[in-house]
């Protein structure tokens, strides 16, 4: 035996991996409003958030050429101004359809969490979905030259 309490162990088997098309078909907006909304960080919906949520986030935003530091710039801007103040920008991404995917998550959080509590949530989803983002282009394209804080 490996010493785990048997619920954790089986926990830890028993996920599944789900394909790129599987997790773009994900209700993010409903995620990230569930995930936020939630004060434990071990609850299993904010686990999701930020394990399949941001994978399907990063799938999405790769299938519209975003670049990751486009994503992570986001995060400084919630953390300073706030989940309402970033989901207002005008073009928080640089084309309208990269715009049209990001902004449902970004009003579902600013609708959700209030107070910089929120705000840091947010900003580190926003990151970790920039961190995927940048492994998915690198690996695809053999770089690490798109780092989300390059």
């Amino acid at each position: 035996m490996d010493g785990r309490d048997p619920e954790v162990r089986d926990e830890m088997t028993s996920h599944t991996s789900k394909t790129d098309a599987e997790l773009a078909q994900l209700d993010l907006p409903s995620l990230v409003r569930e995930g936020l909304a939630e004060a434990d960080a071990e609850s299993p919906v904010r686990k999701e958030l930020f394990g399949e949520g941001a994978v399907a986030g990063a799938v999405l935003l790769d299938r519209v050429d975003t670049q990751p530091r486009s994503v992570s710039f986001l995060a400084p801007i919630a953390r300073s101004g706030g989940a309402r103040y970033v989901a207002d920008l005008p073009e928080p991404l640089p084309t309208p359809a990269q715009t049209e995917i990001i902004r449902p998550w970004l009003t579902a959080a600013a609708d959700t969490v209030s107070g910089s509590d929120g705000d840091e949530q947010l900003a580190r989803w926003l990151e970790a979905v920039a961190a995927i983002l940048a492994v998915r282009i690198g690996t695809r394209d053999g770089t690490t030259s798109n780092q989300p804080h390059s």
